[in-house]
C-alpha cells in the first residue's frame, strides 16, 4: 500500500516511496495521551528510507531512561508527523493520524495499557502490554498484521 500524509494545514506532506504495509498499534502511555490531547496515541512502525518528505519542519529531542527521541513537527502548524527513536534506529514512528486514508485503521496491538483509561475497553484477541514489550514480542504482533518483524 502507498502510504501518504501530511499536517493539518497542509504545508507537510509526505508519501512512500514503496507499497508498505500497515500495522497500526495504539500507545497509552501518559506522554501519549499529553502530547495527543487524547487518551492513547495511534502509530506505525515504518522503515525511515521509503519515505519523501516535503515543507517545514521543526524538531525537539529528549532523553527519557537512556533512549533518545527526536520528535518532527510541522514548523507552522506544529502537528507532530514522527518521530524516531534510538529504541528503533532506521524506523519512523509514524502519526497514524497525519495520514490521508485513516478511516480503516484499527490498531493490532496496545501497548502501556497500564495508563489506559478506565472507560476504554480494548477487544479481546489483540495483543496488549502493561508496559512496552520485549522487541521480540512487539515484532511478533506487528508482523501477524503484515509489518516487517523489526526491533520497535
Amino acid at each position: 500500500m502507498t502510504l501518504a500524509g501530511g499536517c493539518r494545514c497542509g504545508a507537510v506532506t509526505y508519501r512512500s516511496t514503496t507499497d508498505l504495509p500497515l500495522a497500526v498499534y495504539a500507545c497509552h502511555c501518559q506522554h501519549c495521551q499529553a502530547w495527543s490531547g487524547s487518551s492513547f496515541a495511534l502509530h506505525a512502525l515504518l522503515p525511515a528510507d521509503a519515505f519523501t518528505l516535503e515543507g517545514p519542519l521543526t524538531e525537539y529531542a529528549y532523553e527519557d531512561q537512556g533512549v533518545r527521541s527526536r520528535h518532527h513537527l510541522c514548523a507552522t502548524c506544529h502537528t507532530r508527523i514522527y518521530n524516531t527513536t534510538s529504541a528503533a534506529p532506521g524506523l519512523w514512528v509514524l502519526r497514524a493520524g497525519t495520514l490521508h486514508e485513516r478511516a480503516a485503521l484499527s490498531p493490532v496491538a496496545h501497548i502501556w495499557i497500564q495508563h489506559k483509561q478506565p472507560w476504554l475497553n480494548l477487544p479481546a484477541g489483540i495483543p496488549a502490554w502493561p508496559e512496552s514489550p520485549t522487541p521480540e514480542a512487539f515484532a511478533a504482533a506487528l508482523s501477524t498484521a503484515g509489518q516487517p518483524a523489526s526491533n520497535p
